[in-house]
């Protein structure tokens, strides 16, 4: 009697970090295609696993990319950190910041449209936790900066002081997005000048942040949505 074959997937289900392998192959997959529009097996195929084995970690593909947003933030946080570790003051910290930003999202414009679109943002304006776990910690960066000094005064982080910290953050967020999302899209340009267009607007915006914050409504949030 022969043996009989089968047309399962021989490949296994253990992939050391299975979850981090998918990602990466996410990654890969969107800084090439620019798009979200592709498949959990596509994935698979990728990581070299099982088309099954993705959901032993992600439910479906939004909370796949939930965890790609996540990667994403944590990537940015990276090189504004390093971005910064040639400079001493504040304030030229926080300007180094600004171009790491501005170049990340410049650089990969599908993941960036990803972690500051609302393609993850619930009915109820929630994003997935561990996406907005990863993006506070890159707010903490921000926050760090301007309660150091780049202001020009130190600006404790009291609980006072949270709504001039936020609004002093919803000032730079606005002009560096905003700045990106201009150069992505091809309306300010060209490209290669990023970096000293960061720092004509970020240089502009200090000056004015220097003589005046301005004031936020009360329960209005900057970053991700409070936890309840």
């Amino acid at each position: 009697m022969t043996k009989s074959t089968t047309t399962a997937d021989p490949r296994p289900y253990h992939h050391g970090d299975l979850q981090r392998a998918i990602v990466d192959a996410a990654l890969d997959v969107l800084s090439e295609s620019q798009s979200t529009e592709f498949s959990l097996r596509e994935l698979s195929r990728r990581a070299g696993v099982s088309h099954n084995a993705p959901y032993k970690h992600f439910a479906d593909k939004r909370d796949l990319l939930a965890a790609v947003s996540a990667a994403g933030f944590e990537l940015l946080a990276k090189q504004m950190t390093e971005a910064t570790q040639k400079h001493d003051s504040p304030r030229e910290r926080l300007a180094a910041m600004a171009r790491a930003y501005v170049r990340g999202g410049v650089k990969n414009p599908a993941l960036y449209r990803l972690m500051f679109g609302g393609y993850l943002t619930g009915q109820d304006d929630r994003r997935p936790a561990v996406e907005r776990t990863a993006a506070e910690n890159m707010k903490t960066l921000l926050v760090d900066a301007i309660s150091n000094g780049a202001l020009g005064r130190l600006i404790p982080t009291f609980a006072a002081n949270k709504s001039e910290i936020d609004g002093a953050i919803l000032i730079f967020w606005s002009q560096m997005h905003g700045l990106t999302l201009l150069l992505v899209d091809r309306l300010v340009g060209p490209r290669e000048k990023m970096d000293e267009l960061s720092e004509s607007v970020l240089q502009g915006m200090l000056n004015g942040l220097a003589n005046s914050i301005p004031s936020i409504p009360a329960g209005v949030w900057v970053g991700p949505p409070p936890r309840e």
